[in-house]
């Protein structure tokens, strides 16, 4: 189903940005505005299609990208020791992407919905989800926000992109 309103991936490509999504992405948009697609079998392998597309994506680029193994072979199945590994594993190979940042590259990292290993059930679980961002210097935390729109918004205002319907930025 595609989304209701313009998102920041259409925003991007009406202004003529670069744009690579990486996993499932173009399905989650609806293959709209979602770019080059890379895909990969497993988190390691999106890992490595990230930092592919990372090395192709022009200034002022939007990468987009979702490591599908934290929500439905850990988080959904309850596989809390298969959770930790898939994050230690992430966290061993995060400075291979850190290391690329430059000087006004923004990176955020979050997840799409809580999905707690721990918790009885399969479905998604916390509505509260950590938000990591890294890049241009902030005065301050950004604390607890309203919603997911808000980082649609700081991203829109770090591209230098129109605003977009909802959120405010961090």
């Amino acid at each position: 189903m595609p989304p209701p309103e313009p998102t920041i991936l259409d925003i991007a490509e009406s202004e003529h940005r670069d744009i690579v999504s990486i996993g499932k992405i173009d399905d989650i948009f609806a293959h709209r505005g979602t770019g080059l697609n890379k895909r990969g079998d497993g988190n390691d392998a999106l890992f490595d299609r990230m930092l592919e597309g990372w090395e192709h994506l022009a200034d002022g680029g939007l990468l987009f990208a979702n490591f599908v193994d934290f929500d439905t072979i850990y988080g959904h199945r309850r596989d809390v020791a298969g959770y930790a590994a898939g994050l230690e594993a992430f966290d061993f190979r995060l400075p291979e992407l850190v290391e690329r940042l430059k000087t006004r590259d923004l990176l955020v990292i979050t997840a799409d919905h809580g999905c707690d290993p721990t918790w009885p059930g399969s479905d998604h679980t916390r509505e509260q989800v950590p938000v990591l961002v890294a890049g241009p210097p902030r005065p301050s935390p950004i604390g607890k926000r309203n919603g997911f729109a808000d980082i649609g918004a700081t991203v829109a205002r770090h591209l230098e992109l129109p605003p977009l319907a909802h959120g405010l930025p961090f």
